[in-house]
């Protein structure tokens, strides 16, 4: 028999398509040393008795309520911005990010602010169950660095950018780069400190290129972080065509939509992951699907800043692939459960439509909705599919990235009283009403990161 370094006993959700969740009741995961799942062994297996009595002082057994879910993957977190999250929500865009979002950031610079925040978020995504996060940090090379050391510290799967802003004509002079060339050199050198950071973490931190969006960059230096993506074969982030006023600049400035001009400077590749993208056409769809380009669905701040609803099952439909984004703090939960069910609630909206004034069968986008199987597929498999890792399945060569939930938890119990509900209706309670007391320990790659 192969050697373990530990094995868990106890029922699983996990994605088995986009619609459907596979339930694995009372399964062993037996995990190498590398923190990956190495086998998954079914009750009926002749091999689980042998492995349960052999793994005795290495077996960890769920109890009576408990499940696991695998870890959750946020594909888009302004990490500085957990100081502002929950204020300043009822303002246009625009105004949000120069009267409070900008003076903010702008405050990172100063290395002990930005470690107390820092830390506090990177904790407050684990308790709520995300075990990998795709960071915005700030123009800051020295602060952006330090988020991906304290990822690395905490045990998070941590992708972080160090942001570009260099264009004077849409940034303020008290936040931005110094200059394009500035801002590349200190791009690439923060590429190379987070590369050297990685090798010695086990659950995988990763520098990201990061132009906020094209109204905050100059030409020169979207040009120059798409070369040094290709150089360094890093990933990308950046927002894309998220609202009327974003989506009208990018038109006006280039006589295209973003997804086209963002690939025109070679920032879109399978290594891509763009946030918001409501405003998406047929052939940006296409580009995407064509380049490898995902999807970051952030549906509770769309409902503040997007100005529409994007149609996130037919985006998925024409072979893109989408992750979920708390987009912290333009949303306000850093929750990704908050997200899910906000992307069914937004997407039953789209269909039935929310104009009364209009007949029903006029009001709304025909096949919009989508189910919380959906949801929680984009939150988990969806999100790992998006980063290219063999992340958010608890399925063999899969790393151990678990949550377990306790529905029985007296603060926030579960509406569960037969002890023999059908399995799928539990998940279905544990995705819409699950809080942060539900979430009693999260796994990252092995390790355990959080117990509460």
């Amino acid at each position: 028999m192969k050697n373990y370094a530990r094995v868990f006993r106890g029922t699983a959700f996990t994605s088995k398509s986009p619609t459907e969740v596979n339930i694995l009741k009372e399964h062993l995961f037996c995990i190498s040393e590398d923190g990956l799942i190495e086998k998954v062994v079914a009750p009926e297996n002749p091999e689980y008795q042998t492995i349960l009595q052999t793994y005795q002082d290495n077996l960890q057994c769920l109890k009576e309520g408990q499940y696991f879910l695998p870890g959750f993957v946020d594909l888009h977190v302004h990490a500085p911005q957990w100081a502002q999250s929950g204020t300043a929500l009822d303002i246009p865009l625009y105004d949000w990010l120069n009267t409070y979002t900008f003076p903010l950031e702008s405050k990172f610079s100063d290395l002990g602010f930005a470690k107390k925040v820092y830390q506090d978020v990177v904790s407050t995504l684990l308790a709520n169950g995300t075990t990998t996060a795709l960071y915005f940090a700030t123009v800051h090379k020295e602060a952006s660095l330090l988020l991906a050391k304290i990822c690395a510290e905490k045990g998070q799967r941590g992708l972080v950018g160090k942001v570009v802003m260099d264009n004077p004509d849409q940034t303020s002079e008290i936040y931005r780069d110094a200059d394009t060339q500035t801002a590349l050199k200190d791009t690439e050198e923060f590429i190379l400190a987070v590369n050297e950071l990685a090798q010695s973490t086990k659950q995988g931190i990763y520098p990201v290129v990061t132009p906020r969006f094209i109204p905050s960059c100059t030409d020169d230096a979207l040009k120059g972080l798409g070369e040094l993506a290709a150089k360094y074969d890093t990933y990308v982030q950046s927002h894309c065509s998220e609202s009327d006023w974003e989506h009208g600049y990018v038109q006006a400035r280039f006589q295209k939509n973003d997804a086209f001009a963002l690939h025109d400077f070679g920032l879109l590749r399978d290594k891509s992951v763009m946030a918001h993208c409501n405003f998406l056409d047929d052939d940006d769809a296409d580009l995407f699907a064509e380049t490898g380009t995902a999807v970051s669905h952030c549906p509770i701040s769309n409902s503040y800043f997007a100005n529409s609803v994007i149609p996130i099952g037919y985006l998925h439909s024409k072979g893109v692939a989408i992750g979920l984004g708390s987009d912290i703090s333009g949303g306000f939960s850093p929750s990704i459960y908050d997200n899910a069910r906000q992307a069914v609630i937004s997407s039953r909206m789209l269909e039935d439509g929310v104009d009364t004034l209009l007949p029903a069968e006029e009001r709304g986008v025909p096949n919009s909705r989508i189910t919380i199987n959906e949801a929680f597929y984009f939150a988990s498999a969806g999100g790992g599919e998006s980063l290219s890792l063999a992340i958010g399945r608890l399925e063999e060569n899969y790393a151990w990235d678990v949550q377990i939930i306790d529905t029985t938890v007296a603060t926030a119990k579960l509406p569960i009283y037969d002890e023999k509900e059908d399995l799928h209706d539990v998940f279905q309670k544990i995705m819409y009403l699950v809080r942060p007391e539900n979430i009693c320990e999260v796994w990252v790659q092995g390790e355990k990161v959080h117990s509460r």
